[in-house]
């Protein structure tokens, strides 16, 4: 069917013929249909990757197939959703061994992104906690791959965006916890400095993030507040929520019900939502236990909160320099404090050592930021991009919507070797997007 599809910075849109499948037999049908297709899940990444002429939504291929409740193992289709898998593995003592901020994508997303979360500096990306994966290839077959069997195919599918085939069925490990609750201790700090300071200091904990004021300068550039957490056992709770220590969270009611007006974001709004946010906490450390939802999904509790960002859509620009490449980051947030076209939601965290071969982390810290779509802000990121190339890093794919492909091969240094891959499973470009496309993975049709 003929719709017009956008992912969730609504840019680009494009029109699409997107179908559907909910056996096994039905994705065949499909894929051997079109000679060029990508698979797509809920349309929660931010950009073009499963944008395409011909696309195949997996939401109707969400079965659980198998809970081993003792061990901690979850079997299940591919258009599952984290939220789904929550509600189910949560009231039985388990959580998803990663995650990331929010919580309405679908597992085959999850490893087709190699999602991370505020713990990769503990628990690696998405991939590491994957038993096997099953994937339809380009000529019909279904090959299961893990870190020890088809490895070249696994391995190209865990951040591959969709280009090796169609992630089927997954199996994959949980994390143990006694509540669905979250001890939590926000610290504030009064620049980048003193952030990055932090991160050290608190880096044994498992999950950590921090907000950045990306609109300050002087001794106050970067000021920020650190959030760290841990699962909270039953001894961390209130008489009230030990009543029911994994019962899940009330879902949110609130929604964005239209696009706002684009003058509504300027430079004065995002200081003042900067300076109430940094302001809120009164003291530098608060510590509290909380429902896992505000912790790991805030902005969930908004449905349709990327309306905010007006018709025209948003870019959400994220990008990872190496531990050493810190000056780096001095360097572009600086260049985006001059600029003036700061973020409302600027989000710093700290990866760890990840051995893959597309992946987007690396050791380092990762920077992500909203901008809205204007006239002059491709040309501006473009600079952004440079920076971030000459400190060693690179962009994340699932949030890209407009890099340029010279760009994408020199930061990442297994692309050509990813690029083998696919070809190897299929030769002729079945699979591919406007991602793909753009970036050359793909040769445009």
């Amino acid at each position: 069917m003929q719709k017009q599809l956008a992912n969730w910075g609504n840019y680009p849109a494009v029109t699409c013929d997107e179908q559907a499948f909910s056996q096994d037999d039905q994705l065949q049908a499909v894929v051997a249909q079109h000679d060029a297709i990508i698979a797509r899940g809920n349309g929660r990444c931010y950009g073009d990757a499963s944008l395409a002429v011909h696309s195949i939504s997996t939401l109707k291929y969400d079965k659980v197939l198998d809970f081993d409740v003792q061990h901690g193992y979850l079997t299940c289709q591919s258009g599952i959703t984290l939220d789904q898998v929550l509600e189910i593995i949560v009231p039985k003592g388990w959580f998803l061994p990663v995650t990331p901020g929010t919580k309405n994508i679908t597992i085959g997303g999850a490893i087709a992104s190699d999602v991370h979360g505020k713990n990769h500096h503990v628990d690696g990306a998405f991939s590491r906690h994957v038993t096997w994966v099953d994937v339809l290839t380009a000529d019909g077959q279904t090959i299961r791959c893990s870190h020890t069997e088809n490895t070249d195919l696994f391995w190209a599918t865990c951040g591959g965006m969709g280009l090796t085939g169609v992630i089927t069925v997954v199996k994959f490990d949980l994390k143990k916890i006694e509540t669905a609750y979250i001890k939590q201790t926000q610290i504030k700090a009064k620049n980048l400095d003193e952030v990055i300071r932090l991160f050290e200091e608190y880096k044994h904990y498992t999950y950590s993030v921090a907000w950045i004021d990306c609109l300050q300068k002087g001794d106050a550039f970067g000021r920020s507040i650190l959030i760290v957490g841990e699962h909270a056992t039953t001894a961390d709770l209130s008489p009230k929520q030990a009543e029911h220590p994994l019962q899940l969270p009330k879902k949110s009611q609130l929604t964005m019900p239209f696009n706002l007006p684009e003058f509504v974001l300027n430079t004065f709004t995002v200081k003042a939502f900067n300076w109430l946010y940094y302001g809120k906490n009164f003291k530098r450390e608060i510590t509290n236990v909380v429902p896992y939802e505000p912790f790991f999904y805030p902005l969930d509790a908004i449905l349709h909160w990327n309306r905010g960002y007006g018709k025209s859509g948003f870019v959400q620009y994220q990008f990872v320099l190496p531990m050493d490449q810190q000056s780096g980051l001095v360097t572009i947030l600086k260049r985006i404090s001059d600029k003036g076209w700061g973020s409302f939601l600027a989000v710093l965290k700290v990866f760890g050592q990840q051995h893959d071969l597309i992946s987007f982390p690396m050791e380092g810290y990762t920077l992500a930021l909203d901008f809205p779509v204007r006239k002059g802000l491709f040309e501006f990121l473009d600079e952004l991009d440079e920076l971030v190339l000459q400190h060693k890093g690179r962009l994340y794919l699932s949030k890209d919507a407009r890099m340029k492909q010279e760009i994408f091969w020199k930061s990442y240094p297994d692309a050509k070797r990813f690029q083998e891959i696919v070809q190897r499973y299929d030769p002729k470009g079945k699979f591919r997007s406007i991602q793909s496309d753009r970036l050359l993975l793909t040769k445009p049709q």
